[in-house]
């Protein structure tokens, strides 16, 4: 993990006590359930959302740098236990105030590694907070979803589909729209339940924008998009 917090040994201590503590805190009776649910892609250690978060406030909730909160991501990654990779993202959520688009591609990286849906949601959450506030700042000047929509993996896709979730009337429509022709004709189960989860989101805000939107492409959105963005809309 040198490599990762050579210049920052207090998060050294704080990554070196989690792993202390987790290990100390298994649930053995839990693992087979989860990793089931996730499919057996990965091992955990049988800690639920709620004791990983009362696990988390006990050691101590540090505020770091946009760097040194990365650091720590980066190092969590690296860990065999899925409840690693859920710190990781909560600690992002946590200094999402500081991170600045530059450091997205970050997150895309480590979207690219351990992926499946939950981390990388995880992951699209954080990555849509910290460039709502950037527009809210300068306007929308940012790029790095156009980059991801056209990226070789899926996962990329997915977060540039779904980045704007939880925007309101601040999301861009001419993005939402043109993202979701774009990833249209794709047969990926995760890129289709995407589409139609980003527009029903916008929807409770704009009723009348996506209902029209989807009679105007029914011919080209999958029924699973369709399904997903009209469900308590239509």
């Amino acid at each position: 993990m040198k490599k990762f917090l050579a210049h920052a040994m207090h998060i050294t201590d704080y990554f070196e006590q989690l792993q202390q503590v987790f290990i100390r805190h298994a649930r053995p009776e839990n693992m087979a359930a989860m990793e089931a649910y996730m499919l057996d892609q990965f091992q955990f250690l049988g800690i639920k959302a709620p004791q990983r978060r009362a696990l988390m406030k006990e050691l101590g909730a540090p505020r770091w740098s946009a760097e040194q909160v990365l650091e720590l991501a980066q190092a969590l990654w690296t860990l065999p236990y899925r409840e690693y990779h859920y710190v990781a993202v909560d600690q992002l959520a946590r200094h999402v105030k500081i991170l600045q688009p530059q450091h997205v591609g970050t997150l895309l990286e480590l979207a690219q590694s351990q992926s499946w849906w939950d981390s990388v949601d995880g992951l699209a959450g954080v990555i849509g907070d910290i460039l709502l506030l950037d527009q809210k700042q300068h306007g929308p000047r940012d790029t790095s979803m156009d980059a991801a929509l056209e990226h070789p993996c899926m996962w990329l896709r997915r977060i540039a589909m779904t980045h704007q979730l939880g925007w309101r009337l601040e999301t861009n429509t001419e993005r939402l729209q043109t993202y979701a022709l774009r990833l249209a004709d794709e047969k990926e189960f995760f890129i289709r339940k995407a589409i139609g989860w980003a527009l029903r989101d916008y929807g409770r805000w704009n009723k009348e924008f996506v209902v029209q939107f989807c009679r105007h492409n029914d011919k080209l959105l999958s029924p699973l998009s369709l399904r997903e963005a009209l469900k308590h809309l239509a």
